[in-house]
């Protein structure tokens, strides 16, 4: 029999036999999960597939059929000696020879002889004894035949093993078999069988917790099958392959550089880089220094490709060129997809993008989010995109050449980075510049190496000498900081800082519209910033009556409001009813499946707003959808007042398109003052303009002294907040305000200190 050894690490099951420091077998339970638990397992488990037994949960116990079969052959007879087994296993296992035959019967014997002595009378031996052989015979067959060999047999068991089960192990770890446990519960079961734990020892490491959920032997199986299955989809293998960054000092930029002979001299690998490095070491000398590398490129004669901000996506016709099917599985859809890599001029080259294909959509396909019209959609992109670029990258390749692919920017999607890390296992450099920090790259690839550095740069393009490069001065570079030290987090912006916002519409007393109305955004109440999106407070109200019936004193409340960027309305509809409106008949191409058509609308030959900075538009047709989507408007999403909607917004007065366009969301917004003192009512086209203007950010005030309803009945919820404020009064003239000077009612505190001087 075989002595229990002590492992160095669990690689040493893998030792053969005569190899091994110390002639004997390994007995391990493994109570913990790591990664590299994991690895070990699914090692160990293929061996055991190959070459022993792997057990999951409770080994059944003889059935009256496996119990009339052996009585048949051997008879019921039981005699506590050793060579009464020895003679028995000779029979019972006709396929061991003689020292497998003599090992496990000692080995038998030494285990029964230990219950014996524990108190065992001999009809329990003899329940233990037949009870060992039937599983032996039906279970450990193959295993015993292996005996003595190099090669040690392997069990592998999982769950919560119990005491017979754990003896017949131990008789076979002691005749010549490496055992692990695999308990999810802990050791506690198992030490109320061995208290000492004379028959195995613990694994005990470092980092190891609970066993995950969904890990067990059959999970393993089925990984090494999928491996198995995966490795089909390999062929024919390249006689060369990626060593990727091992070779690399870390430099980045220089590694690019470096010469390619001078990476490696193993002619079965090709020395590659794939980097990717986030800001600039020194902002004032990095275009230069990208520059230079180009330079180097060109001069080295490498093949070199350069992408600016994106890659652009693949063009109907690229993606009709790429053959593809229905696919029930990944397997086969990475099989048939493969075969669009035909480049018979370079069957190297074929084999190399092969492999890389299939380890990269195998990877991808492990992905929690992955599913397989996704992933077939990612493998067309990148089928496209390795069409479109294998001429410049790789025409006339042959070992050990290394072309360069340069990405400035950074990858935006998850085709972009699968399309880089298939890049990166061919012979070629892959080099990703994020230069500004505050654009975020979404690659995550085990390969990557990454540089950070601490000085963000605004660089749009790559500086070649053909490319129309914007390259920042220091006196930019030095404004962008000062930037960023006033205006982050400290009350101080600069002119349209914010090109998003929303509206937080204030409920306040009627004197406090006095107060707020001609303040600046950014010092109401609520005011704030976040996520690069500004929170206006602003007012929109229905003041109804006449404060103590006094009408001068009403009038001169109104006046004090009419600031120069105040849209004034002096009486009610301020657009009539059938309007002419030439949006209108659009509106159902403009507006589809509750979404705007934002293409549609900006190459539309009537769009009026193409004239405004393109952010501004963007914020424009954002508080459209809104207003859509929140159904501001009675009847919208139920007879079709959503187009009415579109056909008004895509056609507001100039004026007001004109205040919307200077509208700095921290600093003072537009107004509306609308009066009515007939008994005419507001039309739908107000409403719709009314609730717009809100979510764009104007103040609004309704004047109603008559106290009637104004627009009201076209909200689906109450909007505007109301107040009363005394007696209604009745055919009210409204008087003529006159307008305030150009640049303002009144001067800032700013105004008033700074200039005192001048």
């Amino acid at each position: 029999m075989l002595e229990h050894k002590k492992i160095r690490d669990l690689s040493d099951y893998f030792v053969e036999l005569n190899k091994r420091p110390e002639q004997g077998v390994y007995f391990y339970r493994i109570n913990g999960y790591n990664a590299e638990i994991d690895d070990f397992v699914h090692r160990y488990y293929d061996a055991a597939r190959k070459n022993g037994v792997m057990l999951e949960g409770k080994i059944p116990n003889p059935s009256e059929s496996n119990l009339s079969y052996y009585d048949e052959m051997m008879g019921m007879d039981f005699n506590m000696d050793k060579d009464f087994i020895i003679r028995s296993l000779k029979k019972w296992l006709p396929r061991m020879n003689d020292y497998q035959v003599e090992t496990v019967g000692k080995s038998i014997y030494a285990c029964l002889e230990k219950l014996r002595a524990s108190g065992k009378v001999d009809s329990m031996l003899k329940n233990a004894y037949i009870k060992f052989m039937c599983w032996l015979y039906y279970k450990f067959e193959r295993i015993v035949g292996q005996l003595g060999e190099n090669s040690v047999p392997k069990i592998i068991y999982e769950g919560d093993i119990s005491n017979y089960e754990l003896l017949l192990i131990s008789i076979l770890s002691n005749a010549g078999c490496d055992v692990v446990l695999l308990q999810h519960n802990g050791d506690k079961g198992y030490l109320t069988l061995d208290p000492q734990s004379e028959l195995s020892d613990e694994y005990k490491a470092e980092g190891l917790g609970a066993f995950p959920d969904k890990f067990c032997l059959r999970s393993v199986w089925e990984d090494l099958q999928n491996e198995i299955d995966n490795e089909r989809l390999y062929g024919t293998r390249a006689s060369v392959r990626n060593c990727t960054n091992a070779w690399a000092e870390g430099k980045g930029i220089g590694d690019v550089m470096s010469g390619v002979t001078m990476r490696g001299n193993d002619s079965s690998l090709f020395y590659n880089c794939f980097c990717r490095i986030n800001g600039a070491e020194d902002k004032l000398t990095y275009a230069n220094e990208l520059y230079k590398l180009h330079q180097e490129l060109i001069n080295a004669k490498r093949r070199t490709v350069i992408v600016d901000g994106e890659i652009p996506k693949p063009t109907n016709e690229e993606i009709t060129e790429i053959r593809r099917g229905t696919y029930a599985k990944v397997d086969q859809m990475i099989s048939h997809l493969a075969g669009n890599f035909s480049f018979t001029q370079n069957m190297e080259l074929q084999r190399l993008m092969n492999t890389a294909f299939v380890d990269v959509m195998i990877a991808e396909s492990k992905k929690e989010e992955s599913n397989l019209n996704k992933l077939t959609n990612k493998a067309v992109y990148l089928l496209c995109w390795t069409k479109r670029y294998l001429g410049p990258l790789f025409t006339g390749w042959k070992m050990p050449e290394i072309s360069c692919f340069i990405y400035m920017g950074g990858c935006k999607n998850d085709k972009e980075a699968l399309f880089m890390s298939f890049l990166a296992r061919l012979p070629v450099d892959v080099l990703i510049l994020c230069p500004n920090l505050n654009v975020k790259c979404c690659l995550e690839d085990k390969l990557l190496y990454e540089v950070t550095n601490t000085n963000s740069c605004l660089m749009d393009a790559f500086p070649k000498e053909d490319s129309n490069v914007r390259i920042a001065t220091v006196a930019y570079h030095a404004e962008r900081e000062l930037d960023t030290i006033m205006y982050h987090d400290s009350g101080i912006y600069r002119n349209r800082q914010y090109a998003k916002a929303n509206v937080i519409c204030l409920q306040t007393i009627y004197e406090e519209i006095k107060i707020l109305w001609d303040q600046e955004l950014k010092y109401r109440p609520s005011f704030s910033t976040t996520n690069g999106t500004v929170n206006m407070p602003v007012i929109f109200a229905k003041i109804s009556g006449v404060k103590e019936g006094s009408i001068q004193s009403y009038w001169n409340s109104v006046k004090e409001l009419i600031t120069a960027d105040t849209v004034l309305v002096k009486k009610a509809p301020f657009i009539a009813q059938g309007s002419p409106n030439p949006m209108k008949e659009f509106a159902t191409d403009f507006f589809r499946n509750g979404k705007l058509q934002r293409s549609v609308i900006k190459n539309h030959p009537q769009y009026q707003y193409s004239i405004l900075r393109e952010d501004m538009q963007d914020y424009i047709l954002d508080k459209l959808q809104n207003m859509i989507d929140q159904k501001l408007i009675k009847g919208i999403g139920t007879n079709g007042m959503e187009y009415a909607v579109v056909g008004q917004i895509l056609n507001l007065p100039k004026d007001i398109v004109r205040m919307i366009q200077k509208f700095d969301f921290t600093k003072k917004n537009p107004k509306m003052i609308y009066i009515n003192t007939s008994e005419t009512m507001a039309s739908l086209e107000d409403a719709i303009l009314v609730s717009f203007l809100n979510l764009i950010g104007f103040d609004i005030v309704f004047f109603v002294p008559t106290g009637y309803q104004s627009i009201e009945k076209y909200f689906n919820k109450g909007l505007m907040e109301e107040h009363q404020i005394g007696e209604y009064r009745y055919d009210m003239q409204v008087p003529d305000f006159g307008r305030p000077p150009q640049g303002g009612s009144r001067s800032s505190w700013r105004d008033r200190i700074f200039k005192r001087g001048k």
